[in-house]
């Protein structure tokens, strides 16, 4: 490098900092967004022309401004994308200079997305990929030689084919929203890609370009494409999102464009956003975030058809529905737009219609327009009105289309104003890290779980629900418990008994049948109960199956608390459903629902296990009675919290070996198709429990069950229950056989217990901690004791809770361990003479505190 350019490169690198920051002190000073970005991108040129005109750089080649920077927004710290356009393709020498080009960029701390391209490469490229053809759309000359520039500007206004684009753009879209799963409204959206982020507005202002309408929202206005209102609206808009993505790079000191933990609450302190005795300073930001990207999303769905109908011109194909609305090419048109205004009732009546009539896409232009204005009639006087009373419960009743009417109803402001309670509850996120979805984001997906439950095509997703399904009656009452069973949440106080006020005043005001609003309001109430019970009780003890069931009125009701929790879990994340969750939920399910039919098991049902036990292993070829010898130390117990098949597994293992001196471990894939269940025999130890989760902390497999039994002869028979916390993929054959010998190994050993490390927390835990509870209290009989613990989710927790246990010489006699997201529920079931003194009680939870507490 030449000795002038190794003493410019510094001076270059000085003014680049002292510049960004002279900007960053305007911004926090007051200056506005959009001339913040307007100042780094007039800084950027400044530093680029000059460096461009100090090297001997090809003659006829061109710099060239392109993406956000060619559009003349450049964010603190997003990358400068330049293009280098060549006229003939780089000799060595130029090939050098333009090396040494783009080493200075870096050199001086610039992040550059670099592309070097003749004239007739970066044309096939942009052919080839609608995303260079779109990143070339809004192309800046810097440097160098404009005729070049000229010449590529011409050759690309041949190649650019409006309607192509547009078709290509939509598609890109609705592709980038699927990475999101078509929502905005997730714990940490991205600012820029997720659905009402910024690409929507990028995508709306390329669009216009292509449609020849121009690059500013005002000429969208002049065109007749937006009022005057909606330009307000949509600038406003943009400014916020701006500003928003100005102080998150700020902030986070690098480009970062999702809205991370990490950054809310410091966020919301920026914007003055202060906590209230319900709601976090950070979840009053994103609420007013998801609102704002909703609306963003309101006005982009009624521009893209306007867009669309300059750039794509189609044949008139209007077909009548009604008096009213017409099918104008797939979309619902009103005949007249003063409909809503004139007659409100319209506003339930073009839902109803895209219900019936599958063919319509969605609503014209103008009708969104007219629908998003008439919103404003709905008020007390329109909820008490029967015929739109009849209109709503029409939609919940119609066969199908119901997901997707509720859904354009909360996207377009309907469905929050017919029922306020519900719009309260819009863009509410919820910082349980259990929940990865808003409030009405999470309703309406369980609402959507509820009706796949009615398409038979889809009955083997979940049989036992959508058999039950099937012959439900009347399922518009899971689908009102379903709309109401959150709705409280953010308030303070129990979210389940406020929400069933908000259910019996809609049912009253609907006038729907009693045993519905009864039903309905019930639902509301219990919602959680099948869950808990399932989660983190034995069902084996018939007095947990009797306590459940007292509860409930009738079998309608339990069908209907079964459905409404399985589609509520389902609901709240895809990480937290699993086959282990499937299996507690339909047992519970099957246990009441023969008690609430009052039948009558014949018999001893232990020696019915037995018998079913025996007649398996003789289909294996074992002779009878050779189950003798180890059936005769394990107690009546064991036989009763084991299903007949488990207890044929255990006796094939273990026959011939009930005196072993040394531990035996069997694995096998769980029979439900997802996890691996375990099987451990051994000399009865204290520190076996521990160990044991130990060694499932270190193959980073997480405990759903454990059922732990010490037999007669002084063993215990132990069964887990494991799952892979990280989904990995490996041969299933070779890890059982791993299991099988490394724990063997481990526990014949007898090694001392290792010490627990306290594992590293999530980010999210870490910036929304969960406090933890201990409990511990004595069953009914008095005869173990029943311990709950909720903390923050952590590697090494549960193998931590062991050690203590252990500790104490407290024996584990169930398990059952439930991780919610980053939340740790776990239930123990205890046996230890000890406990039975308050002090030795106290004792045990001051310390299990200790290391819940992180």
């Amino acid at each position: 490098m030449p000795a002038t350019i190794t003493t410019l490169v510094p001076k270059w690198r000085k003014r680049l900092i002292a510049g960004r920051d002279h900007i960053k002190q305007l911004f926090f000073k007051g200056k506005h967004t959009h001339a913040i970005l307007t100042l780094n991108k007039q800084l950027i040129d400044v530093l680029l022309i000059e460096i461009w005109q100090t090297l001997n750089l090809p003659e006829k080649a061109a710099l060239i401004a392109v993406g956000g920077y060619g559009r003349g927004e450049l964010y603190p710290y997003s990358d400068v994308d330049l293009l280098i356009l060549l006229d003939h393709p780089a000799k060595p020498a130029e090939e050098q200079a333009l090396t040494q080009l783009i080493g200075i960029f870096w050199d001086i701390g610039l992040e550059v997305g670099t592309s070097v391209r003749t004239l007739d490469e970066c044309i096939v490229a942009a052919k080839d990929d609608i995303t260079i053809l779109t990143n070339l759309l809004e192309s800046r000359f810097l440097a160098g030689n404009h005729v070049t520039f000229t010449h590529f500007k011409q050759q690309y206004q041949q190649l650019f084919d409006p309607r192509s684009f547009f078709e290509g753009k939509l598609l890109e879209q609705n592709q980038r929203h699927a990475r999101y799963n078509d929502s905005a409204y997730q714990l940490e959206p991205n600012i820029k890609e997720s659905p009402g982020g910024l690409r929507d507005l990028h995508n709306l202002r390329w669009l216009a370009i292509a449609a020849g309408i121009g690059s500013k929202w005002t000429d969208l206005v002049h065109a007749g494409l937006l009022s005057h209102t909606e330009l307000r609206q949509i600038q406003n808009l943009a400014r916020f999102l701006a500003e928003l993505r100005v102080r998150l790079h700020y902030l986070a000191g690098r480009r970062e464009d999702r809205l991370l933990f990490d950054f809310q609450h410091s966020l919301a302190g920026q914007y003055q956003i202060v906590s209230t005795s319900t709601r976090r300073a950070s979840e009053l930001l994103m609420q007013r975030y998801y609102r704002n990207v909703k609306a963003l999303a309101q006005l982009r769905d009624i521009l893209l058809p306007n867009l669309r109908a300059c750039i794509v011109a189609s044949p008139p194909n209007s077909t009548p529905l009604n008096p009213r609305f017409n099918n104008n090419n797939q979309l619902l048109c009103a005949v007249d737009q003063s409909v809503f205004e004139r007659d409100p009732s319209a506003i339930f009546e073009c839902f109803l219609l895209l219900e019936h009539h599958h063919e319509l896409r969605g609503m014209s232009a103008p009708t969104l327009r007219s629908l998003w204005r008439a919103s404003k009639h709905i008020n007390d006087a329109f909820r008490r009105n029967p015929v739109h009373q009849a209109q709503f419960m029409e939609i919940l009743r119609s066969p199908s289309g119901v997901t997707r009417a509720l859904r354009n109803m909360n996207h377009y402001g309907i469905l929050g104003r017919y029922i306020p309670a519900f719009g309260r509850i819009v863009g509410q996120m919820q910082h349980d890290l259990y929940h990865i979805y808003t409030v009405d984001e999470h309703t309406l997906a369980v609402l959507r779980n509820l009706r796949r439950l009615t398409i038979a095509e889809l009955a083997h997703e979940h049989p036992l629900a959508s058999r039950l399904m099937a012959t439900f009656e009347r399922p518009e009452v899971l689908y009102l418990s379903a709309l109401f069973h959150d709705i409280a949440k953010g308030r303070g106080g129990d979210h389940a008994i406020l929400g069933m006020v908000d259910a019996r005043k809609f049912c009253h005001l609907h006038q729907l049948p009693p045993e519905d609003t009864e039903l309905i309001v019930w639902l509301v109430g219990e919602h959680l109960n099948l869950s808990a019970t399932a989660q983190k009780q034995d069902l084996s003890d018939p007095e947990v199956i009797a306590h459940f069931t007292a509860h409930i009125p009738d079998e309608r009701h339990l069908v209907a608390l079964y459905l409404l929790t399985n589609c509520d879990i389902r609901g709240t994340s895809p990480k937290v459903w699993n086959a282990w969750k499937a299996k507690l939920l339909a047992d519970l399910f099957y246990a009441s629902q023969r008690l609430l039919r009052g039948d009558t098991i014949t018999g001893n049902p232990l020696s019915s296990t037995q018998q079913q036990a025996a007649d398996l292993l003789r289909l294996y070829g074992l002779r009878p009675h050779i189950e003798d010898p180890l059936w005769s130390q394990l107690t009546d117990t064991y036989f009763l919290r084991h299903d007949a098949k488990e207890v044929a597994w255990h006796t094939r293992q273990l026959w011939h070996c009930v005196d072993t001196k040394t531990a035996i471990v069997r694995a096998r894939l769980s029979p439900l198709g997802e996890g691996i269940q375990v099987m451990i025999y051994a000399p009865d130890e204290d520190s076996l429990f521990a160990q044991i989760c130990g060694f499932f902390e270190d193959v980073n497999y997480t405990i759903v069950d454990a059922k732990i039994h010490t037999a007669r002869n002084g063993y215990v028979l132990d069964s887990f229950v494991i799952l892979d916390k990280h989904q990995r993929s490996m041969p299933y054959r070779d890890f059982l056989s791993y299991i099988e010998h490394e724990l063997a190994k481990r526990l014949n050993a007898k090694t001392p217990l290792k010490q627990s490390t306290r594992g590293r927390i999530s980010r999210h835990l870490k910036h929304f901690p969960i406090m933890p509870e201990v409990s511990l209290r004595a069953d009914e009989n008095n005869k173990f004791f029943l311990l709950n613990l909720v903390a923050g989710d952590r590697p090494g927790l549960l193998f931590a809770i062991a050690q203590v246990l252990y500790q104490h010489q407290v024996s584990v006699y169930t398990a059952k361990i439930s991780t919610l997201g980053e939340r740790a529920e776990d239930t123990f079931t205890l046996h230890s003479n000890s406990l039975n003194q308050i002090q030795q009680r106290i004792r045990l939870e001051t310390d299990l505190m200790k290391v819940l507490n992180i």
